[in-house]
């Protein structure tokens, strides 16, 4: 097995990621960040959404796994101080992969410039700087609704507990192979309507977010930043590929979800 390691700069993980290397190097286990067998993330779930992208064109070679040097995450099955244990459970490779469905993302210009096409494992959104958007939303190249306000958020199913559910979206189960539309502040009154409620989009169907032509569109894909000026549309829909997670020990969703936002009570 090779092994790569991908981590943030705290200091902790830094103290971390040193004694993970350790382990593997006394277990034998090759440490190869170009072509490696499984990619272990050790920070938070931010760190493990910077793997994925760092390694997204392996992603039918390579399965994930992230170590939580905080507090309890979505994509961590690991504690900072079970690094023993996970060594040896990949020493034994009695693992077995869970593949969660990802967001396929192009975006289209107004003039001749070449589409782009981004992958997302958490969530896409777009918004404008300082003014109101405008835009025609599309499902299956009809028209559903004409929005106007902050911004629109389309997520995944894993991506479905984090921004999209502070701007009241729905939280979906990842082994739903589908994603998420949710209005950002949206203006609704006797001129402008809008469904005004989180939808879920199936997995044989797209959507396609026509923008009104203006210069000032901030589109994000997880954590990366895309300001981009002749944006005609972005279209969604659920991507061919999937992400693979090592599941060791794998924790339940609900229970994640449970711990995250209610905890014992």
């Amino acid at each position: 097995m090779k092994v790569a390691i991908v981590h943030n700069q705290e200091a902790k993980t830094i103290e971390v990621t040193e004694r993970l290397k350790a382990l593997l190097t006394q277990s034998a286990i090759q440490i190869d960040g170009q072509r490696p067998d499984l990619v272990i993330s050790v920070g938070g779930d931010g760190t493990l959404l910077s793997a994925f992208h760092k390694y997204s064109h392996l992603l039918n070679e390579v399965r994930f796994l992230g170590v939580h040097t905080g507090h309890l995450g979505f994509y961590t099955d690991w504690r900072d101080y079970e690094l023993e244990e996970l060594v040896n459970s990949l020493q034994t490779n009695q693992e077995q992969s869970v593949s969660y469905p990802l967001l396929d993302i192009k975006i289209s210009y107004l003039d001749d410039k070449p589409a782009k096409h981004f992958l997302a494992l958490n969530e896409s959104t777009i918004k404008r700087s300082n003014r109101t958007m405008v835009a025609d939303v599309y499902i299956k190249n009809e028209l559903f609704e004409s929005f106007r306000g902050d911004g629109l958020a389309v997520s995944t199913p894993t991506g479905s507990t984090a921004y999209n559910k502070s701007i009241g979206g729905a939280v979906i189960h990842p082994s739903i192979n589908a994603f998420q539309l949710t209005e950002i502040a949206s203006l609704n009154n006797r001129v402008f309507r809008t469904l005004g409620s989180p939808m879920v989009i199936a997995q044989d169907e797209w959507l396609e977010i026509k923008l009104e032509n203006t210069e000032d569109y901030l589109v994000t894909v997880d954590q990366l930043d895309i300001k981009e000026s002749n944006i005609r549309s972005i279209y969604y829909r659920i991507a061919k590929e999937r992400i693979h997670f090592a599941s060791y020990r794998h924790m339940h969703f609900w229970h994640r979800v449970k711990d995250s936002f209610i905890g014992e009570g």
